[in-house]
């Protein structure tokens, strides 16, 4: 196992298995885990006898996204500290797209935002049946690091879940909207992950490699690489600039706590 301190990474060939290890935070994907995951995702791109990667959560969730707890204590503001940000964000997700061997996310828990958009770009996604997906970004004033989804589940779809933030999506519905790729009782789902990958790493390595980027570049003639660069082109004019239901929100967050300010973002949308 590889030092880290926000996650772990074993390399028991010929799968590798990165645990997102920060479990009294739901798993938020901070600064440091950022660079770990890209330091780690290195490590599993220059190790032969590593085929497939396995990506999970510690202590019973995925991950609940970016941690707005450090963005809030940080008070980032203008164009240039969110490119910096967003930017850091953008590329260790979309990493999991673009790294040469297949990654297999295994998913239990809140999986939602940035954390979503990690277990979607990875090339397959198995769930536990009670992992629960969204993307409540724009229910508290932010924007989309990882524009994603649309190219998974189509513009209807991606419009309905983005633009009323959908945060409640249980495993089943993901699954039916093509969202997932399977969902398996919460007991076995690493296990069904590790099975998928021992089944592929079985395949000639090169094999493999070469046909995920095949069906990579299909995306990516298509135009996914410049949609996804214009999307976060646009989320650092929405962040840059500032929403006044961000503002709100970080406002509640500084005085009373997440908590609070979570409670004030829910009971707008209070039927």
């Amino acid at each position: 196992m590889t030092d880290f301190e926000t996650i772990e990474l074993h390399c028991g060939q010929p799968v590798a298995v990165l645990t997102l290890n920060r479990p009294q935070r739901l798993n938020a994907i901070n600064k440091q885990m950022l660079g770990e995951l890209q330091d780690a995702l290195d490590i599993v791109e220059a190790d032969d006898a590593v085929r497939v990667l396995v990506v999970k959560g510690a202590g019973g969730n995925f991950s609940s996204g970016f941690d707005l707890k450090e963005q809030m204590e940080a008070r980032p503001s203008g164009a240039a500290q969110w490119r910096e940000i967003l930017d850091r964000d953008f590329q260790a997700v979309k990493r999991f797209w673009s790294l040469k061997k297949p990654t297999i996310a295994a998913v239990n828990g809140y999986c939602l935002a940035g954390g979503c958009e990690l277990a979607l770009c990875c090339d397959i996604t198995i769930a536990a049946d009670d992992a629960t997906f969204g993307e409540p970004e724009l229910k508290f004033g932010a924007g989309i690091v990882v524009m994603i989804l649309p190219w998974l589940v189509g513009p209807k779809r991606a419009k309905e879940i983005i633009l009323t933030g959908a945060d409640r999506i249980p495993a089943k519905e993901a699954h039916a909207i093509g969202l997932i790729n399977r969902v398996v009782p919460a007991a076995e789902v690493e296990a069904a992950a590790m099975a998928m990958a021992r089944h592929i790493a079985v395949i000639d390595p090169a094999l493999v490699q070469n046909t995920k980027r095949a069906i990579n570049r299909q995306f990516e003639i298509m135009g996914l690489t410049e949609a996804l660069d214009e999307a976060l082109d646009i989320d650092l004019a929405i962040e840059g600039e500032g929403s006044a239901d961000k503002q709100r929100f970080m406002d509640i967050a500084r005085r009373d706590g997440l908590r609070a300010a979570i409670a004030w973002r829910d009971a707008r949308f209070a039927p």
